[in-house]
C-alpha cells in the first residue's frame, strides 16, 4: 500500500644458518696447524719450513735419524688421534652423538619446529582469524562524528560503476564523500545503490532505476559532508540546515547533500535502528530531488511517509507516527 500520493518532478640463507655459521669454515682444518714439540708456532712446523742442509755435504747420514725421529712422532700423534676420536665416539653412554656435526644438530632442531636457530615458530592456533564484517552489520554500528563539524569541503568521488538493475526510467548518480571524514566511502556508495533500488523505494513496480557512475555527467550527487560543509551547500539553495543538524536537496546545485553526522550517529526518532536510518535518510532527499515535498502521518499509529521530516520528529498534533525508511513499505 502506498503511503502518499506522489506528486510530479521537480629467500636468502640465515647468516647463523649452516653455510654461514662462525666457526665452521671449510678450510678450518687446512690452515689450523699444530705447534711442534720445540714449542715453535705452526707457521715454523710446516714441512720444508727448517733449516736446508749445506750443498756441499751429504743429507744421508742427518736425513735417516731425523727420518726415523719423525716416523716416531707421527706415529704418536696418530695414537692420540685415535684416543681422541675414539672417546668422541664413546661419549654419550657409547653413542656416537659426541661426533655429530654442529650442522646436523642445527638441522635437527630446524625439523623439530624451530625456523631460524633459537626462535620458536608461532603456533598455527596462536593467530586467531578475524572475519570482516557484513555489509548489515556495518549498517547496523554507528560511528563516532562531532555534530559540529566543519571539514575540507574537498570531495572524492568513490570509484568504480553499479550498473541499473532494473528497465525503468534510469537515473544517473555520482557519489561525492568529503574527504577527512573518517567513514567508509565504499559502504555509502553500496547503500545508496542498494536503497535506491530496493522494491520498497523509488524503483517500486519498475517505474525507476538507478546507476552510480564515476565519470561522465549524472543526473544528480549523492554527497556525504561534514555539518559544516552540508550547511554552506543547502544555503546556496536557500535551505538552513543548522538548526536541527539536518540534511537537503540543494536543488540549485547538483548535489543532495547527506550530512555525515546524521549518518554517523542517526537520530532519537529512530534510536539504535541505525540501518533503517540510514535507507531513510537516502530516500528522503532523493524524493525531494524526484519533486516530492514534505507530508505527514494523518492517524495515530500510522506509519509515518518517507517524506516526513522524521529526523526531527514522529509525533505532530497528538498524532503518534511509527518510524519507516520506505516510500512503498508494504511492497
Amino acid at each position: 500500500m502506498d503511503v502518499f500520493a506522489p506528486g510530479g518532478p521537480r629467500g636468502p640463507v640465515p647468516a647463523n644458518g649452516p653455510a654461514g655459521r662462525a666457526g665452521s669454515h671449510s678450510y678450518g682444518s687446512v690452515t689450523d696447524w699444530p705447534d711442534d714439540t720445540d714449542g715453535h708456532t705452526g707457521a715454523d712446523a710446516r714441512p720444508g719450513s727448517g733449516d736446508a742442509p749445506p750443498d756441499d755435504q751429504p743429507p744421508a747420514a742427518k736425513g735417516g735419524k731425523g727420518r726415523a725421529f719423525t716416523g716416531i712422532a707421527a706415529a704418536a700423534v696418530v695414537t692420540v688421534l685415535a684416543v681422541v676420536v675414539a672417546g668422541q665416539v664413546t661419549d654419550g653412554g657409547g653413542t656416537a652423538s659426541g661426533a655429530r656435526s654442529a650442522t646436523d644438530q642445527a638441522r635437527d632442531a630446524r625439523d623439530a619446529g624451530t625456523g631460524v636457530l633459537g626462535q620458536s615458530s608461532p603456533s598455527p592456533s596462536s593467530s586467531a582469524v578475524v572475519a570482516p564484517l557484513t555489509y548489515e552489520q556495518k549498517m547496523d554500528t554507528k560511528y563516532p562524528l562531532s555534530a559540529k563539524l566543519d571539514g575540507s569541503g574537498k570531495f572524492d568521488a568513490v570509484q568504480g560503476v553499479d550498473k541499473a538493475p532494473g528497465k525503468g526510467q534510469k537515473y544517473t548518480y555520482r557519489v561525492d564523500v568529503e574527504q577527512g571524514l573518517g567513514l567508509d566511502g565504499a559502504l555509502f556508495a553500496e547503500a545508496v545503490q542498494r536503497t535506491l533500488n530496493d522494491k520498497r523505494s523509488w524503483a517500486h513496480g519498475g517505474a525507476r532505476t538507478f546507476e552510480r557512475i564515476y565519470s561522465g555527467k549524472p543526473d544528480f550527487v549523492i554527497t556525504l559532508a561534514s555539518p559544516g560543509i552540508t550547511a554552506d551547500w543547502c544555503a546556496r539553495s536557500g535551505l538552513d540546515t543548522t538548526q536541527d543538524n539536518v540534511s537537503c536537496d540543494s536543488a540549485a546545485t547538483e548535489r543532495v547533500m547527506i550530512n555525515a553526522y546524521r549518518w554517523a550517529q542517526g537520530s532519537t526518532t529512530y534510536g539504535d535502528r541505525i540501518h533503517a536510518y540510514r535507507q531513510m535518510l537516502i530516500n528522503h532527499e532523493v524524493g525531494h530531488r524526484l519533486g516530492y515535498s514534505h507530508v505527514t502521518c494523518d492517524k495515530n499509529g500510522e506509519l509515518a511517509p518517507v517524506m516526513q521530516q522524521q529526523t526531527k520528529f514522529l509525533d505532530h498534533d497528538g498524532i503518534h507516527c511509527r518510524a519507516n525508511p520506505w516510500p512503498y513499505p508494504g511492497s
